[in-house]
């Protein structure tokens, strides 16, 4: 009998501690500050009127508050409701909770490089670089073959077929104006590259808009259902660096609500709901210590380096806002995201630790 409930209680703790996550959608918005999302609108840049477009009456009814927990819960009320309760998310440095990119130029090309291969190559300098040599956490996973085809990535700015070397990688990149569907479309794919082709181009053929990301990608999970989806909103960065702070607010939540819906949906699919984990981040900071730097980074910018993530899934303890005094960086997603897949991401070249904390109880 004592060797039986043994038995019993050594399975019950390995049924409990197994693989639960089938399934990973990564999700950045482009240069998104940790100032806006653990302490929201910022009422110095608000009230600048080199900055607030004008309008700041609008920023204040919408975003504003005297209390940071509510202006922070009214620019992203998914992330500190649902994914607050359910949970984790860190960078909050006014706790001493510390994420920064480990690469030394703080810009795009660099901190994307960085976020899927593992790696800081300090080749890697520049966003015109070539297709990325390094191998990516994507790339590897589409390797495995409980995986392997059902791996996609959507990016509204051009760089992600090179980020990614979708010429390498094995996977589609749809990025920028990049055509979904191939040579045969369904009706709602052709619809999806009309509307982004004839829509309004802001940041020219560099990037568009991301509504039209977002619904492409959207379209993905819904009719192939995909096991591992990356997606990159940019509108963040692009209003950040046009000095729209009204714009870049409302990209920020308008990137809050399209996660609330990716996340409703996948919570109500029999092949996602309960097995798949949800994670976001960023691929640089902007400025804070001087206030007008806000709409820039790079290694001159104080600050550029600062970052946040979050993350949801049944892999992820209900955590919460992490308000412990530690130190964690970029290069670490890689590994996180192939081991909250069951898997242990290897390369030619160096791959830092996964972070461990995510996975402790």
């Amino acid at each position: 009998m004592k060797k039986a409930l043994l038995f019993l209680f050594v399975l019950i703790n390995f049924l409990a501690s197994a693989q639960k996550t089938e399934n990973i959608i990564i999700i950045t918005t482009d240069g998104f500050r940790w100032q806006e999302v653990f302490k929201g609108m910022d009422s110095q840049i608000a009230n600048d009127k080199k900055f607030n477009q004008d309008d700041s009456t609008y920023i204040y009814k919408k975003y504003g508050s005297t209390d940071f927990k509510e202006r922070r819960q009214k620019l992203m009320p998914f992330l500190w409701s649902e994914i607050a309760a359910k949970g984790q998310i860190y960078g909050n440095r006014d706790l001493g909770n510390k994420v920064d990119v480990s690469n030394p130029y703080w810009f795009s090309y660099p901190g994307y490089s960085e976020i899927f291969t593992g790696n800081v190559d300090i080749a890697v300098n520049s966003n015109d670089y070539k297709p990325n040599p390094n191998v990516n956490v994507l790339e590897f996973l589409n390797q495995q073959s409980k995986i392997k085809g059902k791996v996609a990535a959507f990016g509204a700015w051009d760089a992600f077929d090179r980020i990614l070397n979708e010429k390498r990688s094995g996977f589609p990149v749809i990025s920028a104006f990049d055509k979904v569907g191939g040579n045969k479309p369904t009706e709602i794919q052709k619809l999806l590259n009309e509307m982004r082709d004839n829509s309004f181009k802001p940041f020219h053929e560099d990037e568009c808009l991301d509504v039209f990301t977002h619904y492409e990608a959207l379209n993905e999970l819904k009719t192939n259902k995909p096991k591992v989806l990356y997606i990159s909103y940019g509108e963040t960065d692009e209003w950040a660096h046009h000095g729209h702070y009204r714009s870049y607010l409302d990209a920020a939540n308008q990137v809050d609500k399209w996660i609330k819906e990716i996340w409703t949906f996948v919570q109500n699919d029999p092949q996602y709901k309960n097995k798949t984990t949800l994670l976001i981040t960023v691929d640089h900071g902007r400025g804070d210590k001087v206030k007008s730097e806000w709409t820039s980074h790079g290694d001159k910018i104080a600050g550029a380096s600062q970052i946040w993530f979050a993350a949801i899934g049944p892999e992820i303890a209900p955590k919460g806002e992490i308000k412990t005094d530690s130190q964690l960086y970029q290069k670490q997603f890689a590994q996180t995201i192939a081991k909250i897949m069951g898997y242990t991401f290897t390369a030619e070249h160096p791959v830092a630790n996964e972070v461990k904390e995510v996975f402790e109880k």
